[in-house]
């Protein structure tokens, strides 16, 4: 396996030998992150962030300082020379002159990997509009193994919007390497894509339905999601199906009492503030861990480990 150098700009890039490589080497960083290290002393991480972020951003930056890197960047292309005109292309072989790697979020599908086309340095795909967002399903992927104890084997649900949100894109990718269950939960106007939906079923079995109700009783874990509200064309559309499903006490009261439940966030209200105290949530625990995956993957990808 060869990660040196290499971009990461979705999941279909990857081998589930690779995958696992990654789990493990997040793992190796448990005790890192905990201490500090200077693994990637004088290696600078350039963040640069087209749409707003609290998790991802920070904890790539997060990552390299506990790496003993730096990191540069931006949150807000208004106060960029993109404000002026500049294209993406001329942004990215500007900004490689100041850093060593780069992640990189933006609105528009396909972004990552036209950044990694004109890129002398690797790009790390940080979220591209609503296509995919491979980071976050590595830190999901990683979050399922450490609180289940393993990934094959298990039933797993994505709820909410399928359609819009692209961190159910990259984890349907990488659940289908595994030994699984997948179930997808969502109104039908936000059904998953259906390349996505194409690329996976054939690999895994895989079920669609409306009702929450039905799929909870044997479910091990429960991926939550927002309604992508600032992807709808049409804010009409967006209303009929907003808080269209709600996870709380009442809900768990049908589930498994080892009911693993996830979210990416931000949450708005699909999952009831009442929810956090039970043992079953667990998407705190998922933040943790991304600075533990990232730093893993940036610690891949400039070579300091193998």
């Amino acid at each position: 396996m060869e990660f040196e150098g290499r971009d990461i700009t979705s999941i279909e890039d990857f081998t589930r030998e690779e995958i696992d490589h990654i789990l493990k080497t997040a793992k190796i960083m448990e005790p890192i992150a905990a201490k500090g290290s200077d693994l990637l002393h004088g290696k600078i991480l350039a963040n640069i962030f087209f749409e707003p972020s609290t998790r991802t951003r920070l904890s790539f930056e997060a990552a390299m300082l506990k790496l003993g890197g730096n990191a540069i960047g931006f949150a807000d292309a208004e106060n960029t020379s993109v404000k002026k005109g500049e294209n993406l292309a001329d942004t990215i072989r500007t900004v490689e002159n100041y850093a060593d790697i780069i992640a990189l979020r933006h609105p528009l599908e396909g972004a990552a990997k036209l950044a990694a086309e004109f890129a002398k340095i690797p790009i790390i795909n940080a979220g591209s509009g609503a296509e995919e967002h491979p980071t976050q399903a590595f830190v999901d992927l990683y979050t399922i193994q450490k609180e289940k104890g393993k990934i094959d084997g298990l039933k797993i649900a994505l709820i909410g919007d399928l359609r819009y949100g692209r961190t159910v894109h990259s984890l349907a990718y990488a659940l289908s390497f595994y030994n699984i269950e997948l179930t997808l939960v969502s109104p039908e106007s936000l059904r998953i894509r259906r390349e996505v939906l194409h690329a996976i079923q054939n690999k895994i079995p895989v079920s669609e339905t409306q009702n929450l109700e039905k799929t909870l009783a044997q479910t091990d874990v429960l991926y939550v999601t927002r309604i992508q509200k600032e992807r709808f064309p049409d804010q009409a559309e967006y209303a009929k199906v907003k808080g269209i499903y709600r996870i709380d006490l009442k809900t768990l009261a049908n589930t498994k009492k080892d009911l693993t439940i996830l979210h990416p966030l931000p949450r708005i209200d699909e999952i009831a503030p009442e929810v956090d105290a039970t043992p079953q949530a667990c998407y705190f625990q998922q933040v943790h861990n991304g600075v533990l995956v990232r730093m893993a993957l940036l610690a891949l990808v400039l070579g300091s480990v193998k």
